[in-house]
């Protein structure tokens, strides 16, 4: 019999559910960072089920459904007690073509049942614990997406409405509609945009933060180094951040906080999700741990405790707006309603 961990946990705002505080991003496992390998990728679902997470974060595009197929099976072969206590996070609207590429958005509301539908297929499910779409629909307006959100939610096939990469208007128009969960967007060291409007408007509305990128895709976990070669397939070759000479001026600051967290006689990458989760108890960070040992890694930030010395040590390492780069191309910069 398999006893499961029990890990501290964080309220997803004021009406969401109480998940474990850190969660684990399962795209990688499926899209966007080369070959991943199935069963590896199961297995680390399982270790962070038993482990005591209990946020799965996916998306109905990560390998056009292969990600959510893929925790259907995850689910399906782990045990009863860790499958009852796992909650699904579940990202909908992007538009594929079949080589992969992105099309744009779709946020109507017959498009949000459609995509709903198949998600519940794949995943296996009759219900999905909290819904968003990935990316503003700019022909839509957000008040009939969240609405037809709130339709699922009445008829029993969505718990929560969550949102994704949205501005602070944005977010008071969405929350003026039905009640708002969290808001899924991107918060580490290196991306504090959110910082100045949204992260207080999502306070002020009672709605949590379940921040990705903690790491900004390993560029600051500690394991990426000044000659890293990424595989076809990896976001990470045409992501600016990991360009030429904006890599070399972000390892630097990476250098900076290795020392820091050599002090504390922590990694790096735990080092930087203890920041994250130091932002807050409504802050929810989200960790692409791919393997069984990123994984444990990741785990071992929650027994970090950062100081005000440490915090301030910190923030001389990685300032504010200190990355060299933006964190999406250009062309993908444009979908981001967080930025504008």
């Amino acid at each position: 019999m398999t006893t499961m961990t029990s890990l501290p946990t964080r309220p997803l705002g004021t009406t969401g559910p109480r998940v474990s505080a850190l969660g684990l991003g399962c795209m990688g496992m499926s899209a966007l960072y080369g070959e991943a390998d199935r069963a590896e990728s199961i297995a680390t679902i399982h270790a962070a089920l038993d482990a005591g997470v209990t946020l799965l974060d996916t998306g109905d595009f990560y390998g056009m459904g292969h990600n959510e197929l893929l925790i259907n099976e995850a689910l399906r072969t782990a045990p009863a007690a860790a499958r009852e206590q796992a909650l699904t996070s579940v990202k909908f609207g992007a538009l594929r073509a079949v080589e992969g590429d992105f099309l744009g958005y779709d946020g109507r509301p017959a498009a949000v049942r459609n995509f709903a539908a198949y998600s519940l297929q794949r995943l296996g499910t009759d219900h999905i614990d909290i819904y968003r779409i990935a990316r503003v629909d700019p022909d839509v307006p957000i008040e009939e997406t969240v609405g037809a959100i709130a339709e699922l939610v009445e008829a029993g096939h969505v718990r929560h409405i969550g949102l994704s990469e949205v501005g602070a208007d944005t977010l008071r128009r969405a929350a003026a509609v039905a009640p708002i969960a969290d808001l899924q967007i991107e918060y580490s060291l290196i991306s504090r945009g959110i910082e100045d409007k949204i992260l207080p408007t999502a306070r002020e509305l009672g709605i949590g933060v379940t921040a990705y990128g903690v790491l900004s895709r390993g560029l600051i976990s500690g394991h990426v180094t000044r000659d890293q070669a990424f595989t076809p397939g990896d976001f990470r070759g045409m992501s600016p951040r990991f360009q030429g000479e904006n890599l070399g001026r972000n390892l630097d600051l990476v250098d900076r906080l290795r020392a820091v967290a050599d002090a504390k006689g922590v990694t790096v990458a735990q080092i930087a999700i203890a920041w994250a989760l130091s932002r807050g108890e409504d802050v929810v960070p989200l960790i692409g741990a791919r393997r069984r040992d990123r994984l444990a890694e990741a785990l071992g930030a929650l027994d970090v405790t950062l100081d005000a010395a440490d915090l301030a040590a910190i923030e001389t390492a990685v300032p504010a707006d200190a990355a060299a780069g933006s964190r999406y191309p250009e062309n993908q910069m444009a979908h981001l309603d967080s930025e504008r």
